[in-house]
């Protein structure tokens, strides 16, 4: 019984070592669309295309159930999907619903009127193409009122993090959270809105400060997507484990054992 997981690159591991921990007993197919990345700077259409692809490998793995692991994808293409692409017998989910959850404090399925919340001043890092397509904004404001969102556009950082390059990746999320406090010096809290973010989340807190409150998605999606599947048990499909790529597996599976510190293999997709 595998659910599938699908990103860029790599940052979509973040996610799936969250969501593994929280549903040991549910295998998960992950794939990497190594050879496109980064998302973050192609067109709409770019998006939709590469990760409808991506997304039908899953399917014919065995997978009927999909998590973009990828705020990009999230945020230009699944709507898109799901209204005009996805089976009927088969679900993709975002990553968007947990983070837009936990800082509304209110579930997804609540259709009650806009309300006042707590944080009124947050802080979005996310790449060029997701701050552009402002569905972060879009969707919390469906759910609530008086909040001033910020977002900042983090050119490089992702590139950076697919290349290894931790101390450029640092250097970029400090010079990006400069930027951010030049339009909103004060934020109450910061989105970490693209999956490769976690692997510098210190870099950001850091740079933000020990008073922000900073929301990283992997252990909200596990928890949202253990829910799903307690409700939804007939979603888990027949695949397997496996790690696939559309990149060099080799370079790749060096990658992602760098980045998560145990051994990931990964094969082409």
């Amino acid at each position: 019984m595998a659910v599938g997981i699908f990103d860029s690159g790599l940052g979509g591991l973040t996610v799936w070592q969250a969501v593994q921990a929280r549903l040991p007993e549910v295998d998960f197919t992950y794939i990497a669309d190594s050879a496109h990345a980064p998302y973050g700077v192609r067109t709409s259409d770019d998006i939709y295309n590469l990760t409808t692809a991506a997304v039908q490998r899953l399917f014919d793995a065995g997978c009927d159930l999909v998590v973009l692991a990828c705020n990009t994808a999230s945020a230009a293409a699944l709507r898109r999907m799901q209204e005009s692409w996805v089976p009927t017998d088969k679900r993709v989910l975002g990553v968007f619903v947990p983070m837009i959850e936990a800082l509304t404090e209110r579930q997804w399925g609540d259709n009650s009127p806009p309300r006042e919340v707590a944080l009124n001043h947050v802080a979005l890092f996310a790449t060029p193409a997701t701050v552009a397509s402002r569905a972060f904004q879009r969707e919390l404001s469906f759910r609530a009122i008086g909040v001033d969102v910020e977002a900042q556009a983090c050119g490089g950082v992702v590139d950076a993090i697919e290349e290894g390059d931790f101390i450029l990746a640092e250097a970029l999320v400090r010079s990006h959270v400069d930027a951010l406090k030049r339009k909103m010096p004060h934020p109450q809290a910061a989105i970490l809105g693209c999956t490769h973010y976690p692997l510098m989340q210190d870099a950001f807190q850091d740079a933000l400060g020990a008073d922000v409150q900073v929301f990283s998605q992997a252990n909200l999606v596990a928890e949202s997507l253990a829910d799903y599947l307690t409700r939804h048990p007939n979603m888990l499909g027949t695949g397997e484990r496996a790690f696939l790529t559309t990149g060099d597996p080799k370079q790749v599976s060096a990658r992602a054992t760098q980045f998560l510190r145990r051994p990931i293999t990964f094969t082409a997709a």
